[in-house]
């Protein structure tokens, strides 16, 4: 099995992004599944049109996406990508898109098609904090679970797709206090749960 990974760069204004450090710390295999790395860019755009190239490259049997939401206290796989985008900041290239559709014409919004709901358990089984996201947002982590799937369901439907969100890491909160944060270690122990599970599931059981 291959499970093509993607994470984001920094973006607005922090030095680091959480999910492109846990990206590069996990292995390059787990749960018996090969682990297929690509860093893409925090751009409208530009980031999904890197995942669509790789996967048509690939064909991987599933595709996660990573991005940071700050704020967030736990790891939390989405349930769905709408279509929409609405970006209250720039992105990495300086587009910020407001109230516009990803796709004219095409669904309100795509399911997952991972297992969200047991990699969210998973998590919470090593005593972490999992717990599924309805919605992706509206910036472009969301475009991108919005195309990845798209696309995924137009060209290669046995292909799962889906998208997870992590807190900030400690580095980036000094000067935030208020907001929650979770180790590197902790953050590469839930996406490894996570990964193991969707290496285990059938896509029969994708987003149950």
């Amino acid at each position: 099995m291959k499970i093509l990974l993607t994470a984001f760069d920094p973006f607005g204004g922090e030095r680091v992004n959480p999910a492109r450090e846990a990206a590069a710390a996990l292995p390059e295999g787990v749960g018996g599944a090969e682990i297929v790395k690509l860093w893409i860019p925090t751009a409208f755009g530009q980031g999904a049109d890197r995942v669509i190239r790789a996967m048509d490259d690939l064909r991987p049997d599933a595709v996660i996406s990573l991005g940071q939401a700050g704020g967030r206290k736990a790891v939390t796989p989405e349930r769905i990508a709408i279509n929409w985008m609405d970006a209250h900041i720039p992105d990495n290239a300086g587009r910020q898109p407001r109230e516009q559709f990803i796709e004219a014409g095409g669904p309100d919004g795509c399911f997952s098609t991972l297992p969200v709901e047991a990699m969210a358990a998973a998590i919470r089984e090593i005593g972490l904090p999992g717990e599924v996201s309805l919605s992706a947002g509206a910036f472009v982590c969301n475009e991108v679970m919005y195309r990845v799937l798209r696309h995924a369901a137009k060209t290669m439907p046995d292909t799962r797709c889906g998208f997870i969100h992590v807190p900030f890491l400690p580095e980036q909160v000094r000067e935030k206090p208020d907001k929650p944060c979770l180790s590197l270690r902790d953050m590469v122990r839930a996406l490894t749960a996570a990964l193991e599970v969707t290496a285990a599931q059938p896509s029969a059981e994708a987003s149950k």
